[in-house]
């Protein structure tokens, strides 16, 4: 983790540059935010299949259905809590049900969009999404994968929602293949499994170092697939391990933790614990301060571990 850190909107941002020198079916929408989602170096290196469609995010989804149904590849942004609630419907009944080849990349999802506050932090936008038949979930936990992430959508047919961060983070994937509806082991342990997603995979991995000065060896999985999700990873953890916890900068309810509990009640019923935002609206301040409040730094995580664990 000692790389440079890079936010996964800036990722995608370079992603979508490469992608369009190979794929001239590739384009790229926006709901005039794309100094802030990053699409503004596409717009820079192929104007002619830059849409601005201005602030109007029903229109924003409309207009990338109808490309798509045209033999296009859409790429459409905005920032998480607008895609996901501003326009839901037209998602839903316009993408989703017809299933169109769009790609929704929505930037500044979660908590660490920081001093915006609580109108725009993205809490609620994966259980909107997975909540949707046939949409695939991606939620990238560096810059590296959500690089790569963004050309596995492109190559995948369907629609896709891809979650992306505001701040810089640190590297923390290796240099493998992103699969779809595949996890990743980023350190084997026996005592017991934290599941995470995003960013918070990160913070997972600190709190495992935590955890390993205490004699307790931590599996720590990464699951950048939320939907569909890596059931077998989930199991043959939970199983080895007995303990497991989920974290992700997102409600509880209907996010990564209920995911994974939803594989664990069926199939590996164990002690389980859910992290992250409980039921409530995120507020302004420093992404730092946000995370600690609501307990998601590597510390919390290597109590809530260790306590779940006795």
């Amino acid at each position: 983790m000692n790389e440079k850190k890079i936010a996964t909107r800036d990722a995608y941002g370079e992603a979508l540059v490469a992608l369009g020198k190979d794929n001239a079916d590739l384009v790229v929408l926006d709901a005039d935010l794309s100094q802030s989602t990053k699409t503004a170096k596409f717009a820079a290196a192929y104007p002619e299949r830059f849409f601005n469609i201005g602030i109007a995010e029903a229109d924003l989804f409309g207009t990338a259905a109808g490309l798509a149904a045209a033999g296009k590849l859409p790429f459409a942004s905005t920032f998480a809590v607008f895609a996901t609630g501003r326009a839901y419907d037209q998602i839903r009944n316009s993408i989703a049900y017809p299933r169109l080849n769009v790609k929704i990349a929505a930037t500044h999802a979660g908590l660490t969009v920081g001093e915006d506050g609580a109108s725009h932090q993205a809490l609620e936008d994966i259980a909107l999404m997975r909540a949707l038949p046939g949409m695939t979930v991606i939620v990238p936990a560096d810059g590296r994968e959500a690089y790569r992430a963004v050309f596995a959508a492109a190559e995948f047919d369907g629609p896709v929602y891809l979650r992306l961060g505001r701040p810089k983070v640190p590297q923390i994937t290796a240099d493998i293949p992103f699969i779809i509806g595949k996890g990743v082991v980023l350190r084997e342990g026996d005592d017991l499994s934290i599941f995470s997603t995003g960013t918070m995979s990160s913070e997972a991995l600190k709190a495992a170092q935590i955890l390993a000065e205490q004699s307790l060896q931590t599996e720590v999985i990464h699951l950048p697939t939320i939907k569909p999700l890596d059931q077998e990873l989930i199991v043959q953890s939970a199983a080895k391990t007995g303990v497991a916890i989920t974290v992700e900068e997102h409600n509880i309810i209907g996010g990564l933790g209920s995911a994974v509990a939803e594989v664990l009640v069926e199939k590996c019923p164990i002690k389980m614990q859910r992290l992250g935002v409980r039921d409530t609206f995120g507020e302004s301040g420093s992404p730092a301060a946000l995370l600690e409040k609501h307990g998601l730094t590597a510390a919390h995580i290597a109590e809530a571990a260790k306590a779940l664990k006795q």
